[in-house]
């Protein structure tokens, strides 16, 4: 497989992915089953690791498998080029969700752009729902307009949405700015 082709199976199983991951988080993790693990994702965190990092295993086992189908069983190219699509969009992932949104790791960056400010305020719309029903932005790199959101909040009969906490800071700017 040429370098060029390689790079665009890469590039599509990057976006391929947003669409996997969106339907995996709403119809999956949102479900009755899947809600075991993901459930510890929307409540506070005690400790370093929640259930919901079980799925961080879960989603890096297809690409392990693939990259090491391409690289020792003689599966192809194709296969190392999709297996690292898939890591790489677990990394941004890891980046964006765990980092940059819930301030797992302390870090300086703070969103500028309007596209970045849209998908931080979208994944914190998505944790405004008490609960796994009636939650909205399922997504990850991609997220409809703020005020979309909000009126798919605001006229969802599931929907119950969290009180806020007493004294909450920004988890992305609770490491630069001390709570009163």
């Amino acid at each position: 497989m040429s370098l060029l082709a390689g790079l665009g199976l890469f590039a599509f199983t990057v976006v391929a992915m947003e669409a996997i991951a969106y339907a995996i988080h709403r119809w999956v993790m949102h479900s009755r089953l899947g809600w075991v693990l993901h459930e510890s994702h929307h409540r506070d965190r005690k400790g370093w690791f929640e259930r919901n990092d079980l799925y961080a295993v879960i989603f890096a086992a297809p690409s392990v498998l693939l990259i090491y189908g391409g690289m020792n069983a003689g599966w192809g190219d194709w296969a190392i080029w999709v297996g690292a699509g898939v890591a790489f969009y677990g990394l941004v992932y890891f980046g964006f969700h765990d980092v940059i949104v819930h301030g797992r790791i302390a870090h300086r960056i703070v969103p500028r752009s309007r596209y970045f400010k849209r998908i931080v305020q979208a994944h914190k719309m998505h944790h405004a729902v008490e609960g796994r029903e009636g939650a909205v932005s399922f997504g990850f790199i991609y997220a409809p307009s703020v005020d979309k959101l909000k009126q798919q909040l605001a006229s969802s009969q599931e929907a119950r949405i969290r009180a806020p906490k007493q004294g909450a800071v920004d988890a992305s700017r609770a490491h630069r700015e001390p709570m009163a």
